[in-house]
């Protein structure tokens, strides 16, 4: 619950001046966290770390990849 209200507090501070890439970053590192939290507990790979590391890691580089990609369209 309290990645959600942050996430909503930073995209709401984002229209009152925050600057965009801090806040697009921030944003994509809670979706991160919260879809760790999601693997971990609600679907039980907590018990399977091996899994657990495996989507870990698949979901770091993808969250990477859509930095660079949001990053990249602001040039």
């Amino acid at each position: 619950m309290i990645l959600s209200l942050t996430t909503t507090a930073i995209a709401y501070s984002v229209t009152r001046g925050i600057a965009g890439p801090i806040a697009g970053a921030a944003i994509l590192f809670l979706a991160y966290m919260k879809a760790r939290l999601i693997l971990a507990r609600y679907l039980g790979l907590a018990e399977a770390p091996s899994w657990y590391r495996g989507f870990n890691l698949v979901i770091a580089i993808y969250m990477v990849l859509l930095l660079a990609l949001y990053l990249a369209a602001g040039l």
